[in-house]
């Protein structure tokens, strides 16, 4: 992992969604290679959120901006020549996409269009990556997990958009490009947690939330189940990628990028195992140890079971998963204990950044 992270020193490197949670750990990681970095993007809302904690804004070239609008990407293109994209920027909540559909596809189908319009306009791309999700594929309920050629038809709007964006990244794929170069790819990740993620409606940040008022965890479908995994895991991957693809542009495609099968399990048992690192975290200081309740609140459709099945990226990048999932929460309650301990946030970032890589070199 340390040999691919020094590929990126110097590289020209455009982020989009650079200030949403992914986009954090993914610029912190990108900075700390010595990559030459602009992230473009929407200003975060007020509140915390992990771009203003770790100041990421004075570290790398930091464009604000909608990818609604073109001539404004477009111009962002035109000066900074990057050689990587990678195109994180999206509507990226079920529910909010429930509530505003409109704005949901204009981000996640029109913005990507904008993206690979730009990347057509400009021949300094080499490597090309679309962030989607697994909720890009027909959910059929399957008890096995998706492979990259199963059908996409992702059900509500935020998961049929990302499909959206999957189909119109193939059609410039075999539209505009000869197959070389640019490389292109998307990237089809589960369920991310970890720390500096303040989204409301995920299910790790209402833990936080509660868990900070000292609240029992209300959670709205405790038998769903999902493939949780930490955000490190992929992020490193769509950098193995990226690396990967510029090297060699046959290996482009599409990649699942998921946990272990182990690690696929039900919100419930999620939220009883965070609870119990949490509460491991607060002994002593004679607060209450918190718990969870269900909270089944009739909302709109999510699917009961899901799992991917990522033997490509395994197989063409020789990637492996690293940190289960207790690991995961283990790692998650530590840097919200530090953030709540106002301790130096950065460091505490950096320092687990540090484990996973570590982690990663020791098993290869």
């Amino acid at each position: 992992m340390t040999s691919d992270l020094e590929f990126f020193r110097g590289k020209r490197v455009l982020l989009t969604g650079h200030t949403g949670f992914k986009g954090s750990w993914l610029g912190r990681i990108l900075i700390r290679a010595g990559a030459n970095v602009t992230g473009y993007g929407l200003r975060m809302p007020q509140g915390p959120g992990l771009f203003e904690i770790l100041g990421l804004e004075k570290d790398m070239d930091c464009v604000y901006g909608d990818i609604r609008d073109l001539p404004h990407l477009q111009a962002v293109f035109q000066k900074k020549k990057p050689e990587i994209v990678l195109h994180l920027a999206a509507q990226p909540i079920v529910r909010e996409s429930y509530e505003n559909p409109v704005y949901t596809y204009e981000t996640n189908v029109m913005g990507t269009v904008h993206v690979l319009e730009c990347v057509r306009r400009q021949d300094c791309v080499r490597s090309f990556l679309n962030v989607t999700t697994d909720k890009v594929y027909r959910n059929r309920e399957w008890e096995w997990g998706y492979r990259e050629e199963e059908e996409l038809d992702g059900f509500d709007p935020y998961s049929n958009s990302k499909s959206c964006s999957e189909l119109v990244t193939g059609c410039y794929r075999n539209s505009f490009f000869d197959g070389i170069r640019p490389a292109i790819s998307t990237a089809r990740a589960g369920n991310v947690i970890g720390g500096g993620d303040f989204a409301r409606d995920r299910i790790l940040p209402d833990c936080i939330r509660a868990a900070m008022k000292g609240e029992d965890i209300a959670v709205r479908n405790p038998y769903s189940v999902r493939p949780y995994q930490h955000v490190l895991e992929p992020v490193t991957a769509y950098l193995m990628i990226v690396k990967a693809q510029y090297e060699d542009p046959s290996v482009a495609g599409s990649y699942n990028v998921g946990p272990k099968e182990a690690d696929c399990l039900t919100t419930g048992e999620l939220v009883t195992r965070f609870c119990r690192y949490w509460n491991r975290s607060r002994q002593g200081s004679g607060e209450r140890e918190i718990s969870w309740k269900n909270q089944y609140d009739g909302g709109p459709h999510e699917a009961n079971f899901l799992k991917l099945d990522c033997s490509r990226l395994k197989a063409r990048l020789g990637w492996e998963p690293v940190w289960d999932i207790d690991r995961t929460l283990e790692k998650t309650a530590d840097w919200f204990a530090a953030y709540r301990d106002q301790e130096d946030m950065i460091k505490c970032t950096d320092s687990q950044i540090d484990d996973f890589i570590q982690e990663r070199n020791d098993r290869q």
